[in-house]
């Protein structure tokens, strides 16, 4: 089964090219299928990473940023594949 974790936090005023570069560093223990990074207007950062796992094991998953980099706490979500 694939499961994709999304991650998505919103930067601080004047912060998004600090938060985006602070997701793109960010090293995971072990090693996803897949993994994107997209920004958006009001500088949200988005990654999502894909895993060969069942949708309810423990999976490595991004940080909270520290507190002066972000406007509130990190959104997170979870989605297993669906064949077609």
């Amino acid at each position: 089964m694939t499961v994709a974790l999304m991650w998505e936090a919103r930067a601080a005023e004047g912060r998004g090219a600090d938060l985006l570069a602070w997701a793109r560093a960010q090293h995971l223990p072990g090693e996803p299928l897949r993994r994107e990074t997209f920004r958006a207007p009001q500088d949200r950062v988005l990654v999502i990473t894909w895993w060969d796992a069942a949708y309810d094991d423990v999976l490595p998953e991004l940080p909270e940023p520290a507190a002066g980099l972000v406007t509130r706490a990190v959104h997170r979500w979870r989605f297993e594949a669906v064949p077609d």
